[in-house]
């Protein structure tokens, strides 16, 4: 029987990758990790999935949406925000309604109780970001602070990158 690789054993990179590349995605995947598990210790009430956490931020700029339009706007399944919607509806988050332009379709829309779950996510979030930002040191705040716009550009890159994708 072979010998099977160790789950720890680093995972051979493709030839020609960029370093900046691997610590960049190294860097955004500690970050999410981090902060995800930072607030479910210091605000247990925070239950939310990322997914739905999504929509509702998705929703909170453009309400009403169609499914369909949500579905585009995170690149996911139709089906996958169906039953994201599903379960959003039964916790009250969400409501869907008629469409006013096409009577046929549906729209969904935050309710009271979604904005005011969106409002509490993003200020536990925000108060968790702000004490991390505030140990550091004011070299490191001024970088991460300039890093922001060129952040939103590849964030935008990586997204015209998969829409182009898609369409082949």
């Amino acid at each position: 029987m072979p010998a099977q690789p160790r789950s720890d054993a680093p995972l051979p990179r493709p030839t020609g990758e960029a370093p900046d590349a691997r610590l960049l995605t190294e860097a955004v995947t500690r970050l999410r990790r981090a902060l995800r598990s930072s607030i479910r210790t210091d605000y247990p009430w925070e239950t939310l999935p990322m997914a739905q956490v999504e929509l509702l931020q998705v929703l909170g700029e453009h309400s009403p949406a169609r499914v369909s339009d949500l579905a585009a706007r995170r690149r996911l399944a139709q089906s996958t925000v169906s039953g994201l919607i599903g379960q959003m509806i039964t916790a009250g988050l969400v409501a869907r309604d008629v469409d006013s332009a096409d009577r046929r379709a549906s729209v969904v829309t935050l309710t009271d109780a979604g904005r005011e779950k969106l409002a509490a996510w993003t200020i536990a979030h925000e108060r968790r970001i702000d004490a991390a930002l505030a140990a550091l040191d004011g070299d490191s705040r001024a970088a991460i602070t300039n890093a922001l716009p060129a952040l939103f550009q590849l964030a935008e890159q990586l997204g015209e990158s998969a829409e182009g994708e898609a369409e082949q």
